[in-house]
């Protein structure tokens, strides 16, 4: 075989490994599909494709946002045995005795025309320092409601000018009403210490009452408990 044939059979093996390389390369960059022969299995996952999300309705989203988890009263009360007790036990669940109070002003308020509403009643004296204390907390759960959810009625049985000396500088931001001592019980007793307070739900009923400082906290608890 001459040398001319030699090169020629070099050229054409050269040729078709090149060829056989080239094919290859351009099989194994193709993204082989799904043989649409093929069945998919019931167990078989399918990927969702990105940029896809589950569509959300926005009034559901906006009620999830606002609500609030719910513990149960009495879970709040062992919580807070270290803060505050539990009081005039025998007086949960009853309905609160209706009541006519002036505030600092001079406008009557009747404890009925509040129903529908949270009412927290709070007990007070201008020279109680764990009054002074209390104050903040009420100022905070005062502004954390609208005054169609909550009302906060803070009873002193001081004199008016005292009263308002008080509310002025603390910058109280809730009710003030007078007592010249004729509430009824369970108001009576509850009230014989200072502070003191008795929350009542929007039916008119006494859900708990309380003798100590309540921190903010706790009385959204209270508020919010079943």
């Amino acid at each position: 075989m001459t040398i001319r044939e030699r090169r020629g059979i070099y050229w054409i093996t050269a040729l078709f490994l090149a060829v056989v390389l080239v094919l290859g390369v351009l099989h194994g960059c193709k993204r082989e599909g799904p043989d649409p022969n093929q069945t998919s299995s019931p167990n078989e996952v399918t990927a969702t494709p990105a940029g896809t999300t589950t569509p959300v309705d926005p009034l559901q989203a906006a009620a999830n946002l606002f609500r609030e988890p719910k513990a149960s009263l009495q879970a709040i009360i062992k919580g807070a045995e270290q803060r505050w007790d539990a009081i005039s036990r025998e007086s949960w669940d009853k309905p609160a005795p209706d009541f006519t109070l002036t505030d600092i002003d001079g406008t009557p308020h009747t404890l009925s025309s509040y129903r529908g509403k949270d009412v927290v009643l709070v007990f007070w004296a201008s020279w109680c320092s764990p009054c002074k204390l209390e104050v903040p907390h009420l100022k905070e759960l005062r502004a954390g409601y609208p005054a169609d959810k909550l009302a906060i009625l803070s009873i002193s049985n001081e004199a008016a000018a005292l009263a308002k000396t008080f509310v002025a500088e603390q910058g109280i931001n809730y009710t003030v009403l007078l007592n010249p001592g004729t509430l009824a019980s369970p108001y009576s007793e509850v009230s014989q210490y200072v502070p003191s307070s008795i929350f009542i739900d929007p039916e008119g009923k006494i859900k708990l009452a309380i003798r100590g400082v309540v921190p903010v906290a706790d009385a959204k608890a209270i508020i919010q408990a079943q």
